[in-house]
């Protein structure tokens, strides 16, 4: 079994102690080239092939988030979330490519370990994974003489995974740049079972931008506050199953005032066709304001707002057109199996993270793998921890997957209408 040592507990501990946390996280600065650079040092046997920021044309591209985009308009915003590529063995050999972020949510816990257990910020999601990977690596390649020879691996350790970023700075650009092989794996808490899905999201503001009054003359502005907590509940019986989060609603703070202005946040998470559900909040929130029209126009406190409901009220979409990853493959089965890696259930729900660039990509397969739980690991929250035992475990799935791949000769589904260039 591959061994997750004290050495790389440190590796782990220094890394954890690095911040890493961006201004996406409303935090400045993030440590992340340093981190990068800890990270290639320990990478025994890799080459570096790429380190460096994202072009900002990257930031125009379909996608991209308001909150990107508003973070970016700060010109040394992209200069301090660079992305690390690390290559070991031939460039045109078959590939396996292991994806991990090194950013983190805000919230810095100094990392603390105990011989069993690791804690601090970072330690399941994701730099924990990010150096048991190299313990994996590492392992495979003591094992078999083909890894790094004969097979070749690409480990992507980026920027950009949380915050909302949605991986558009980070792990996006260095796919389309061609970093990716015929396996990739993303490296995220699953409890060790491979996830050949993930998600994606879009998120909308429903605005009211009408006129305010004071209390003692309600019926003379428009009650945004009445008009979105309508529109909330509304949405919530029009969208429920799953996929739709009715989340911030803001209008005021005082007590003695009609706002006339507001926002509601609704985020919707969605396995395929994101459009369909996008199409779907539209048509909801035009229903949602008939509805409101016709139940209060005879209420004189609200008949204004009932009267303008359609022409206050406006969906801006502050997020959308991000891909899904629905890639179930005979091929990755028959890897995964090999190596003994278990299956995530099909009854149970995928989750967001960078996996989604790989969606459409002719050639290859992708799963999302990785030791921990998102929730009972403390992942973006106090007390963050992950045991030794499911990092070694993890180590140990890295090494047997490197070993099964040239076992199974890739046998890649038909590639769609868009390609990509090969790993340079």
């Amino acid at each position: 079994m591959a061994e997750f040592t004290d050495a790389d507990a440190a590796l782990l501990l220094r890394l954890i102690n690095l911040p890493t946390a961006g201004p996406m996280e409303g935090v400045e600065p993030a440590l992340l080239w340093e981190c990068q650079y800890l990270y290639a040092d320990a990478a025994t046997g890799f080459t570096v092939v790429h380190h460096g920021p994202a072009d900002p044309s990257v930031l125009r591209l379909p996608g991209v988030p308001a909150a990107v985009r508003a973070a970016a308009e700060n010109p040394s915003f992209l200069a301090g979330q660079p992305n690390l590529v690390l290559r070991m063995g031939p460039a045109d050999a078959p590939t396996v490519m292991f994806n991990v972020h090194l950013d983190t949510v805000a919230g810095h816990e100094p990392g603390h370990y105990d011989g069993a257990v690791v804690r601090g910020r970072g330690a399941v999601d994701a730099k924990g994974p990010a150096v048991a990977l190299l313990a994996g690596i590492r392992d495979a390649a003591k094992r078999d003489r083909r890894i790094g020879r004969e097979i070749s691996v690409l480990v992507q350790a980026v920027s950009g995974e949380e915050g909302g970023a949605m991986g558009t700075f980070g792990t996006r650009p260095l796919i389309e740049l061609g970093y990716y092989g015929a396996l990739n794996v993303f490296c995220e808490p699953t409890g060790l079972r491979y996830l050949p899905r993930a998600t994606a999201s879009a998120t909308a503001r429903v605005r009211v931008t009408g006129s305010g009054s004071i209390d003692d003359r309600p019926g003379d502005g428009h009650n945004a506050t009445v008009l979105l907590g309508y529109l909330a509940q509304h949405l919530a019986g029009q969208l429920a199953g799953g996929q739709a989060c009715i989340a911030g609603l803001h209008t005021g703070t005082r007590h003695n005032r009609v706002y006339g202005s507001g926002d509601l946040l609704v985020n919707l998470a969605y396995a395929d066709d994101g459009e369909q559900l996008t199409a779907a909040l539209d048509r909801a929130v035009a229903d949602g304001l008939t509805r409101f029209g016709e139940t209060f126009a005879s209420v004189p406190e609200l008949a204004r707002t009932a009267a303008d409901a359609a022409r206050v009220t406006t969906v801006d979409w502050l997020k959308r057109g991000l891909p899904a990853l629905s890639g179930k493959h005979p091929w990755l089965d028959a890897v995964m199996t090999g190596a003994g890696i278990p299956a995530w259930p099909e009854t149970e729900p995928a989750f967001t993270c960078d996996a989604i660039w790989m969606s459409g990509v002719p050639g290859t397969a992708t799963a999302v793998l990785g030791p921990g739980d998102l929730a009972a690991n403390n992942a973006h929250a106090d007390g963050e921890f992950v045991a030794v035992g499911d990092l070694s475990a993890f180590a140990d799935q890295v090494s047997r997957i490197l070993r099964t791949f040239p076992l199974n000769p890739p046998a890649p589904p038909d590639p769609p209408a868009t390609t990509r260039t090969a790993a340079p």
